[in-house]
């Protein structure tokens, strides 16, 4: 599951001053006023072409909204384009080419001579691939004290810009207007929906549809609303726990957390657990006294007895349904600050589904598959599903302190093993809960038993220096080198976290530096070096330039020097971050983030070496 990154990129001149495409002028109405009068200052910016400015209401779901002050004054705004922006994800408003904003300013009591009258600005820039990071500036109008006062007037088309309000609204607005547009969203939506409708199939959950929906069916007319009522109570409770998640350590917390090693051994450690109750290792129950409280309140009948009984049955299916639940929860860190509540919602959906399917459509419920063994394989071949998953967090820790334990030989021939098991299970080579001795395999077994077993064969020439083309994204990458084939006489040779010996390099070779500021557990990072730079063309234009890898997500101290660099130089820390310097160490071409675009990707690297 890919996780789109945000691409926050600065691009500087090519003598390291740091381009702005926003140029800002200022000009008072009147030349002159009296001491205490008003008058209007219009604060004009100027957005070169394929750059866009965010207005002062642009909601707060990422971008940067403009703000201007002036002491004493108020900022009008002109109306806005608003328009769904690729950068963040969500709806935002935008200024294009020439903007002018009005402020209607006061000159200062008592004041004589001339004054100044000062606008502050903070305000972002970004085009349809890259933002360049929040700066400030000011702009000096000045007017003489003296004449007559005129009548301020405001054009039609104008807004006021109230700052209190905009505290509140906008940030409501963007939770309104967020798209889960993104495709790692979509997917990880798309999974969490799957975890739901999978959950379905557990001793716990599966053998309760009947019964529920049985009372259901016992109250005639009414049934299809209990059963409306009663996905809600599963829904509201699955939800709250994302919204809590969320609550704890705020929206952008959320996102900065799956970049932590600590948190994603944290993860490894839920995953770890959760795979091994999904074994049968032991059982995660809920408080006795908890659920005959809450059994108790849904037998009172109606709106409010259907509505507790969904969260009863919630609670009580939690043996089953609490690692699919924190598996989701601990894979959502790793993404969009919505993702824990958005994530439980779209889980919950799918474990309600049943319910509100056969509430309109009863005559099925005769036709439901009885509960049997194959509940119990689900569990157990979800359980060597969730500790695979494990693996990948481990690996990310692995990586980050450079400790070994996980290179891309072992990882890989752990997720052979933790694939063919399920499908061996399944086939009755492994004696577990679900699968009889000498019981025959079904058809629907041996199918999933064969899927199992081709994705296990699969990672196997990963173990031998071949690429593994998506899935490349998710695993340790070869230690040696990167390129067609895997390395050899072929490959790309990378120089590791040294810069200055790449300069050095470059001026006896009389080459340029090719930077590529990476991460260890970057997975945009890793999709380029194993699908991006080993394509014929790309690979051939690389190696006219000396490489060098300089990792910024370690805890070591070549890690924080190249992330100081990195900002210093390019104003960002973004990763993947790529750029052409000489051997003196002037920028001649950069590129920002993940693209699958070969030709895009070459016209940098022709730019850099021309």
């Amino acid at each position: 599951m890919f996780k789109t990154a945000l691409l926050v990129a600065l691009l500087p001149l090519a003598f390291g001053q740091k381009l702005d495409p926003v140029q800002w002028t200022i000009a008072a109405d009147a030349k002159e006023a009296p001491a205490g009068a008003k008058v209007l200052l219009r604060l004009t910016a100027e957005i070169q072409p394929g750059w866009h400015l965010y207005s002062l209401t642009t909601p707060k779901g990422g971008a940067n909204p403009t703000t201007i002050k002036l002491e004493g004054g108020r900022v009008y705004q002109p109306a806005p384009a608003r328009k769904f922006d690729p950068n963040f994800q969500v709806d935002t408003e935008t200024f294009e080419g020439k903007v002018p904003f009005l402020i209607e300013a006061v000159v200062p009591a008592g004041a004589v001579g001339e004054v100044e009258l000062t606008a502050n600005m903070r305000y972002q820039a970004c085009t349809e691939k890259e933002c360049l990071p929040p700066r400030k500036k000011t702009a000096v109008a000045k007017v003489a004290v003296g004449g007559t006062a005129a009548a301020v007037a405001i054009p039609a088309g104008y807004t006021a810009f109230d700052a209190a309000a905009a505290a509140t609204v906008p940030a409501a607005a963007a939770a309104a207007a967020a798209k889960p547009a993104d495709q790692s969203l979509g997917s990880f939506l798309l999974v969490a929906f799957g975890l739901g409708i999978a959950a379905i199939f557990t001793p716990c959950v599966f053998p309760m549809i009947p019964l529920v929906m049985s009372q259901f069916l016992n109250s005639g007319s009414q049934a299809l609303r209990q059963a409306v009522v009663f996905c809600l109570g599963i829904v509201v409770l699955f939800s709250s726990i994302g919204l809590g998640i969320t609550a704890l350590v705020g929206p952008f917390g959320v996102v900065q957390l799956g970049a932590n090693p600590w948190v994603n051994l944290f993860i490894a450690a839920i995953f770890f657990a959760f795979g091994l109750s999904l074994l049968g290792a032991f059982e995660l129950t809920i408080p006795s006294g908890l659920l005959t409280r809450m059994n108790q309140a849904s037998e009172q009948g109606g709106t409010l007895g259907s509505l507790l009984m969904g969260l009863t049955f919630a609670l009580t299916s939690f043996a089953c349904v609490g690692p699919f639940m924190g598996t989701l929860l601990a894979a959502s860190v790793q993404g969009d600050k919505l993702q824990p509540v958005l994530g439980m919602i779209t889980f919950s959906a799918g474990l309600a589904s049943p319910f509100l399917l056969l509430a309109l459509f009863p005559k099925y419920l005769q036709k439901l598959p009885r509960s049997g063994g194959w509940l119990s394989r689900v569990k157990v071949v979800m359980g060597f599903i969730v500790l695979a998953l494990m693996l990948k967090y481990l690996s990310n820790v692995d990586q980050v302190f450079q400790l070994g334990v996980l290179p891309r030989e072992r990882f890989l021939a752990a997720w052979f093993v933790l694939f063919s098991l399920p499908g061996l299970y399944l086939l009755g080579f492994l004696r577990l809960e679900g699968v009889k001795r000498d019981e025959t395999v079904g058809i629907g077994r041996l199918l999933s038993a064969v899927v199992l077993l081709v994705i296990a064969f699969s990672f196997l020439p990963g173990m031998f220096g071949l690429r593994l083309g998506e899935v490349e994204a998710f695993i340790p990458a070869p230690v040696a080198t990167l390129g067609v084939g895997g390395g050899g006489e072929g490959g790309l040779k990378f120089l590791k976290n040294q810069y200055k010996e790449a300069l050095a390099q470059a001026k006896a070779e009389n080459k340029r530096v090719f930077l590529d500021f990476t991460g260890y557990t970057c997975t945009n990072c890793k999709w380029m070096k194993a699908n991006m730079f080993p394509k014929p063309e790309v690979n051939a234009a690389l190696k006219d330039f000396v490489l060098v890898e300089l990792y910024t997500d370690g805890t070591d101290a070549a890690s924080v020097e190249n992330q100081q660099l990195q900002e210093k130089r390019f104003g960002t820390v973004a990763i993947p971050f790529y750029a052409v310097v000489d051997g003196d160490e002037k920028v001649v071409a950069q590129s920002a983030g993940l693209t699958k675009d070969a030709a895009e990707f070459l016209k940098f690297l022709k730019q850099g070496g021309a």
